[in-house]
């Protein structure tokens, strides 16, 4: 069932609307006259692709952009929300993707900033600010994150927790969750949905975005779906199918490949005994046009196996062979050397240099290839970059745009196009997935399994268990910091990675 936006007033009115907002950015119109609203008591998703006008709306709902056309209304009266502060001052809270935490500060600061308890002569009192924030985070059902150590010093998704809590401690009236479970674990999720039920049977207004179908469809009362900037209609029921239609324009028929034909093949990496910070003892062998993937509970150790691959993390034992060969892999660029890549979780951060041009951040692993005496030869470089937005469906302005003005699908298309540029031969994907949207996601697979066609090694870590199932040849399921079970293809179903990866692990939140 489709339904037009609310325009309510009084005590049956919205808890918050857009009208007709538009913003454009440079030559981008992200938002065009579209319009939204959210009640209170539901969970009300928006789903579109990247690029689609999700995010800009969520930063104009709370008071992180100003529209150039349109207004928002709280409960039927139009407000200017024109800063956050002003947001919270309306009970509008935000969690975005991006993270806001100061990672040089402790978990408690970060979860008790502007309200830190203080002693005498009005000083923090911290040993009292690490209890409070240590009963927060029991209180939430989080045992695990110490409140004294350094945000730094977690990892991703216990950041991304943090970043949660300091936002429920708030108490929120509207709370706005833009893609939140990117960097969750399946747990980590489930506890967040909690908290987002909780929230709703309370009266609270919570709108939700998210590139998983099945966490809208478990979570959501209602779904308005995006597309070029505008809503295309808010539907309490529509399937997985009809909704990919209406946010790409296009028919998907499969949004899984087929899984290419694996012939007998030599090995092109293998670790024999690997050992390392979070890595014991896991040995693999990773083939010449396979496609083997790596899944289990995250902070398993999947993401020490895969940095210590690339020399980006140290090994204390065992041995890693290229073409059947032993190597030493000290660094990133003995891997390099070797024809190994790794695309990284963490794209803003690990993998693209976010001030730097789409061209550029494309061709920094053959610069030596495009100079001579150390000058680069800009119309080579601009040939071999061109080739790649065109082949990789790159949507940019231009190769001399900044990089962090792309959307999140199509910076993960630039370092996935970096590394084919390079002719790596074994490519290392680490949750590549992650933020991205549907389309992008199908383009993504479409490319995995075309490198494995042309003779190319992909191993390929999801926390996407279906990604898993129905892309991979085979499955090495880790469990605390070891292969814990293989699986191989036919047969292979999200069910049986999640059962070898909880099977006598203990689940834990954070």
């Amino acid at each position: 069932m489709s339904e037009g936006p609310a325009t309510a007033s009084g005590p049956t009115a919205p808890a918050i609307e857009g009208i007709k907002l538009s913003r454009a950015f440079g030559g981008v119109q992200a938002l065009a006259g579209a319009s939204f609203s959210a009640r209170r008591g539901e969970v009300h998703a928006l789903v579109g692709e990247n690029g689609a006008g999700k995010s800009t709306l969520i930063k104009i709902l709370g008071g992180r952009l100003r529209a150039d056309a349109g207004e928002v209304r709280l409960a039927g009266g139009t407000v200017e929300l024109d800063s956050p502060d002003a947001a919270h001052r309306h009970g509008v809270w935000t969690v975005f993707q991006e993270l806001t935490l100061l990672p040089w500060m402790t978990v408690a600061e970060n979860l008790l900033i502007r309200r830190e308890p203080r002693g005498a002569f009005r000083l923090i009192d911290r040993a009292r600010m690490a209890k409070e924030a240590d009963a927060v985070l029991a209180g939430l059902g989080i045992h695990n994150i110490d409140p004294r150590g350094l945000v730094e010093d977690l990892s991703l998704a216990q950041q991304q927790i943090v970043e949660i809590v300091r936002v429920i401690v708030q108490d929120p009236d509207i709370l706005l969750l833009d893609e939140p479970t990117s960097s969750l674990g399946e747990n980590e999720v489930e506890w967040l949905f909690g908290l987002i039920r909780d929230l709703s049977s309370r009266n609270k207004c919570i709108i939700f975005t998210s590139h998983r179908w099945k966490e809208i469809t478990d979570v959501a009362d209602r779904i308005t779906i995006f597309r070029n900037g505008g809503e295309l209609g808010t539907f309490t029921e529509i399937d997985e199918n009809r909704a990919v239609t209406l946010m790409t324009g296009q028919q998907v028929d499969a949004l899984y490949p087929e899984r290419p034909a694996l012939e007998a093949a030599r090995p092109l990496l293998e670790a024999r005994a690997l050992n390392g910070p979070g890595v014991s003892g896991v040995s693999l062998t990773l083939r010449r046009g396979e496609i083997l993937g790596v899944g289990g509970l995250a902070g398993h150790g999947h993401r020490e196996l895969f940095f210590s691959l690339f020399g980006a993390a140290p090994t204390t034992g065992g041995e890693i062979l290229v073409n059947e060969s032993k190597v030493r892999i000290s660094n990133p660029h003995d891997a390099i050397g070797l024809g190994i890549a790794l695309v990284p979780e963490d794209r803003k951060t690990e993998g693209l240099i976010l001030p730097m041009s789409v061209g550029t951040n494309l061709t920094l692993a053959i610069l030596p290839q495009l100079s001579a005496l150390g000058v680069i030869r800009g119309g080579h470089e601009g040939r071999a970059a061109l080739n790649m937005v065109g082949k990789l469906k790159i949507r940019t302005p231009g190769l001399r745009n900044p990089v962090h003005q792309l959307s999140g699908g199509n910076q993960q298309k630039v370092l996935l196009a970096r590394w084919l540029l390079a002719d790596s031969h074994i490519v290392l994907l680490y949750d590549v997935t992650r933020g991205v949207d549907v389309a992008t996601k199908h383009e993504i697979y479409e490319l995995m399994t075309s490198l494995a066609r042309e003779g190319r090694a992909v191993l390929f870590y999801s926390s996407d268990a279906e990604e898993l199932a129905h892309l991979s040849h085979r499955v090495l399921v880790m469990r605390e910091g070891r292969i814990a079970a293989e699986l191989a293809a036919p047969g292979i179903t999200a069910e049986d990675i999640v059962s070898a990866a909880v099977r006598e692990a203990t689940s834990i939140v954070g």
